[in-house]
Formats: structure tokens, C-alpha cells, sequence
């Protein structure tokens, strides 16, 4: 599969997430999953309501059918089937008619951007409310509005999807996306493709390390699975938090609470890489589920691979964030960068030179042949070269790869030729 179609297959998923009103809990993570699945034979989860988890307890399960506000002449002036962005959150059901000054108190917008919708929610403390355009908000005359949620905050469940592929050892690699925002195209309907395309890629290939996907919803996701697993969180290794992963801006690793793990360093191998403006970060305990991963009672070293940092962009957490801010090539990107930093995981070894007296005559071996009659044979010779003198039992190829400023995937492939023609040997 080309780039190109890559992107689009990864941008018609997204696509398809989009119009799904998702939160913490109810149909919209279900329905979500639904479409995973058709990517990815990923699992639901449910843990009922009340159920404690950690320090937490499950909630309430939160499902909406509809919420508008109607002005004197039965006009929706605000309709959640039109952008379900309009509703708080967790609104508890309501019927009412309001005076507009009454109804501003229930009424969220940013002033500082107009013509934009914020996302706004209620999570645990009940309440009702509209989100809309500070612009539209304030055309609107004095009178009296009908108001009407349409929604169930009730015992249910919380609903997460997971995906385990067993690989050669039981040493695990986790990726983790969140699965509870609505509409927003680049938080997170980008990153929960991204993550369910790599399940499905991975889902081909031999594995080394045992991979574990999460679909949960924001924090409280996290810690259910975490109470849930707690006996054997240990076996993660390694692992990544995809978010906002579509939109135009360079690629940006958030490091891991430890800061030099082995998923680290991989990632910023491979953002070394990606262009002048990619960025690594350091770690800090807000953001993302890295944060639940990162927490001291079980210190799992996952990191946060994104683009835009979030937070840092003006279409977060807006309405502004649409499938027009995200585009094919940029979730083909971050696709591709996953992927080299996967690799480097999977494959990275300690090799020994078995003739490490002297440069080994690699003509007579038929090395330089091998590699030859391509653009790329310059740097593989180079590859070849560094390979044998740093592999003294001490440095890992992710450490060739570095010093020599090579990537991985050449060191790789050029220790396995050098394995084969009995140069090297993996230590043990």
C-alpha cells in the first residue's frame, strides 16, 4: 500500500468517527468501536457502574438523543443534531422555557474566538448545558427560549476497547488511544485510527514483542483498565499515547516519566530524522493517559507521540478542530513514524564483531556486492562500516544508528547481512 492510500484509508476512518457523539461512558464509545472493528478485531470491555476502580469509581453511563434551544417563533437556534458539540457533556435531562439572562448561565462560548464552538464538560458533577458561537450568542434578542436535553445519566457500564496480538515473548508494547471526545477531528478521531491500522498491520506480521491496544476513554479508562490489570501491567515495556496525529503540525514525542527508556530514545532516533521541526519534550503529569501510565504506583514507560501539541493550537478543543484541519498525507506521517519507532523496538540487539581485529575483507565475502548498484549504497556501505566497529558487545544498533545518524532500519538490515555472513553474533 502506497503513502498515498495509506493516508486516505486512514483519513476515511477518521472520517467515519467524526459525526459519533463520544464521552467518558455510553452508545457513542460502543458505536466507535463499531467502526474499529471493521479495521481491527478489537474487543469491548464493559465495567458496571459504581464499580471501584483504583481510587475511582466507574460512572454513571451518559446517552443523549437530542438537546436544542428554540426561540419564540419554534426555531432551533441551537441544535446538537447539527454539531454535537452543542451540548456540555454530561448534561442531566431538562425541559424548560428560560428568559435569555437566565439562559446565558447555562450558555458556554469563547469570547476571544467568536465564531467558534468550544467543548465543554460536566463529567462529575451533574448539570446541564449548551455550548455555541460567541457571535451567535450574542444575535440573539431578549425573550423567553425552550430548552430541552434529551439525554440518560444512569447505572450502565464504561465501555473500552482492547486488542491483544501475542507475539514471541510476553514482554509487552502498548498503544493507547483515547476514545472519549465527540466531533473533534485531530482529538482524537486521527489518533484512534492510527492506532487501529497499526493493530491491523501488526496484526500480519511476525511479532516479537506481545502488542496490547487500548480504545478507553480519557483518565478514567486508563485507571479502569490499570485496576483491572494491575497484577500484570508489569509485562508493558513499552509504550506510545496517539493523539492529534492529523493535522499539519511536525511531529512531537512527549518523553516518559523516566525520560530515557527505551521508547525515548527510540522516538527521538527517529524525529532526529523527521525534519528540523520536530520536537521531543520533556515529560510533565498532564496531558494525556501517559499520565496514568507515568504514575508512580506503576511507573510504565509510555510516552506521547502527537503533532500540535495539545493545548498549544487554536482549533483545540473546538469546533474548528473538523476534518478540515486534518488531512491524509500528515496521518500517513504519523503512521510512518509509529511504525520506525515500533521497529526500533522490536529489532534493536547488541551485536559482537567476530573479527574485530582490522577492517574484515568484505569484498571476499561478497558484502559490497550485496549492497551495491542502488542510490542508497553510499550509506549502507557507511551502515556496514559503523556496524562492525561499535559492535562490541556494548552498543546497540539503536546506538549505531545514532551516532552514525543513520536510520535504524539501515543498521538492521545491514546487521543481518553481516550476522549471516558470520561477522557478527547477537550477544546474550
Amino acid at each position: 500500500m502506497t503513502e498515498t492510500t495509506t493516508g486516505q484509508a486512514l483519513y476515511d476512518t477518521a472520517a467515519r468517527l467524526f459525526p459519533i457523539c463520544r464521552s467518558i461512558t455510553g452508545d457513542g464509545v460502543r458505536q466507535s468501536l463499531a467502526v474499529l472493528r471493521e479495521v481491527a478485531p478489537i474487543e469491548a470491555v464493559e465495567i458496571p457502574s459504581g464499580a471501584p476502580i483504583l481510587d475511582w469509581t466507574a460512572p454513571k453511563e451518559w446517552n443523549i438523543r437530542d438537546a436544542w434551544i428554540k426561540n419564540a417563533a419554534g426555531e432551533r437556534v441551537v441544535d446538537f443534531r447539527a454539531n454535537n458539540l452543542h451540548i456540555l457533556q454530561y448534561s442531566t435531562p431538562v425541559r424548560a422555557t428560560l428568559p435569555l439572562a437566565e439562559l446565558k448561565k447555562h450558555i458556554f462560548t469563547i469570547p476571544a474566538e467568536p465564531d467558534l464552538i468550544p467543548y465543554r464538560t460536566s463529567y462529575y458533577s451533574e448539570r446541564w448545558g449548551f455550548c455555541m458561537a460567541q457571535r451567535a450568542l450574542d444575535a440573539l434578542p431578549d425573550g423567553d427560549y425552550e430548552v430541552c436535553v434529551d439525554s440518560t445519566l444512569a447505572d450502565g457500564a464504561l465501555t473500552y476497547g482492547e486488542l491483544v496480538l501475542p507475539g514471541e515473548i510476553e514482554d509487552e508494547i502498548l498503544i493507547s488511544a483515547h476514545i472519549c471526545h465527540p466531533s473533534l477531528a485531530n482529538d482524537n478521531c486521527a489518533g484512534l485510527s492510527v492506532a487501529a491500522h497499526l493493530a491491523a498491520a501488526l496484526a500480519q506480521e511476525k511479532r516479537r514483542h506481545t502488542f496490547r491496544f487500548l480504545f478507553a476513554p480519557g483518565t478514567v479508562g486508563a485507571i479502569a483498565w490499570l485496576a483491572q490489570n494491575e497484577a500484570r501491567a508489569h509485562r508493558i515495556k513499552h509504550g506510545l499515547v496517539v493523539s492529534g496525529v492529523g493535522d499539519a503540525g511536525a511531529p512531537t514525542y512527549k518523553r516518559t516519566r523516566r525520560g530515557d527508556a527505551p521508547v525515548d530514545r527510540a522516538m527521538a532516533h527517529v524525529l532526529s530524522l523527521a525534519g528540523p521541526n520536530a520536537r521531543v519534550i520533556d515529560f510533565s503529569p498532564y496531558g494525556y493517559d501517559e499520565r496514568q501510565y507515568n504514575s508512580p504506583g506503576f511507573l510504565l514507560d509510555v510516552g506521547l507521540f502527537q503533532r500540535s501539541e495539545f493545548g498549544q493550537f487554536r482549533e483545540y478543543h473546538t469546533s474548528a478542530d473538523n476534518l478540515d484541519f486534518i488531512a491524509p498525507e500528515h496521518m500517513a506521517d504519523s503512521f510512518a513514524a509509529l511504525r520506525a519507532g515500533i521497529d526500533i523496538l522490536e529489532r534493536n540487539r547488541t551485536m559482537l564483531n567476530l573479527q574485530p581485529k582490522g577492517e574484515p575483507q568484505l569484498g571476499r565475502r561478497g558484502l559490497y556486492a550485496a549492497i551495491g548498484g542502488d542510490k542508497d549504497s553510499y550509506s549502507k556501505n557507511m551502515a556496514m562500516l559503523w556496524t562492525l566497529n561499535l559492535s562490541d558487545g556494548k552498543h546497540t544498533l539503536l546506538d549505531i544508528a545514532t551516532r552514525a545518524k543513520l536510520p535504524f532500519a539501515t543498521i538492521a538490515d545491514i546487521a543481518a547481512v553481516l550476522e549471516k555472513a558470520e561477522l557478527l553474533r547477537e550477544t546474550a
